[in-house]
């Protein structure tokens, strides 16, 4: 770890003073909570047990408190930044408060779901303050177009972080929970407080924890049609999975007889089953029957749509 002047971090009257100079107003669109408390960030990237070796990539730095945090630890870190004034900015602030550690800093000015490549070495982690209302969408993105990020901390909100880390039978294992686990073996990590951010939210906040699963889900389906079982199933959590399928099956029988297949009961319900359970499912899909005449356009199948970078379903 190098060593970095006591006051280097950024604290509450740091934060506002910066805002003030930039015209900054935290915007509710973007999901600006900036956290202002220079223990806080610290203690994500101790529970994040970033390394010396690593390279970090954050997603949404804002003024910049985690970014600096991470750089006191990692090799390298590279901030993703939407907004333009923020990100114009931030170079400039980590070169004032740590100027010998200005090298190890890149900045990449975009929307994080359209980033497909990063400057430097491939990331290893991923360590992250997400925007509350496009966390879950940003967190599989990255990890589906990064396969070096072996270690994953963010703080989202205390809901989402639950949605994330929860297991089957669990009233709020869903969408994200599933896919989440495709990538990673996921675990809550801590709550943090209101307090610490500026402006305070109106909702806590968690962290959790996604560590690369050392060996894929073994399946010979595709990530993309997991996905398609995944999100048939959870549209209508409430019905069976021989009612829920039945569409992405093509009827209810179908739908059975593929669940049969996989060893999983057709009245069993989404939110019973594991990952690799959605898995079986897939690679037991039933082969498509040609239509005596050509399919209307409006009625194609919905496995044709990607779903792989949807916003995830609240439920």
């Amino acid at each position: 770890m190098s060593t970095t002047e006591p006051d280097a971090l950024l604290g509450p009257a740091d934060i506002r003073e910066l805002a003030a100079t930039l015209g900054v107003r935290p915007t509710k669109q973007r999901g600006q909570n900036f956290v202002i408390d220079a223990n806080t960030v610290r203690r994500i990237v101790r529970t994040a047990e970033v390394r010396p070796d690593d390279v970090v990539v954050e997603v949404g730095p804002g003024l910049g408190s985690l970014t600096l945090a991470l750089l006191e630890a990692a090799d390298r870190v590279v901030a993703v930044e939407i907004d333009d004034v923020l990100a114009a900015a931030l170079p400039a602030t980590v070169t004032a408060r740590m100027p010998q550690r200005a090298d190890r800093f890149a900045l990449v000015h975009s929307d994080a779901m359209l980033v497909r490549e990063l400057p430097g070495p491939p990331p290893t982690a991923l360590v992250a303050n997400l925007p509350y209302n496009v966390a879950v969408p940003v967190l599989l993105t990255m990890l589906d177009r990064f396969p070096t990020i072996e270690r994953t901390l963010v703080m989202v909100q205390a809901e989402v972080a639950d949605r994330l880390a929860a297991r089957p039978g669990n009233k709020v294992y869903g969408v994200p929970s599933v896919k989440a686990n495709w990538y990673t073996d996921v675990k809550r990590a801590g709550s943090i407080g209101r307090k610490v951010f500026w402006p305070a939210p109106n909702v806590d906040s968690g962290l959790v924890s996604l560590v690369r699963r050392a060996e894929p889900v073994a399946t010979t389906a595709s990530k993309a049609e997991v996905f398609a079982v995944v999100d048939a199933a959870f549209a209508q959590r409430r019905k069976t999975l021989r009612a829920a399928l039945s569409g992405w099956a093509g009827s209810a029988p179908a739908a059975e007889a593929a669940l049969v297949a996989a060893g999983i009961s057709p009245q069993a319900r989404g939110e019973a089953l594991t990952v690799e359970e959605f898995a079986a499912i897939a690679e037991n899909k039933p082969a498509a029957t040609e239509p005596a005449e050509a399919e209307p356009a409006e009625t194609k199948s919905v496995e044709a749509t990607s779903v792989e970078n949807k916003p995830e379903p609240s439920a």
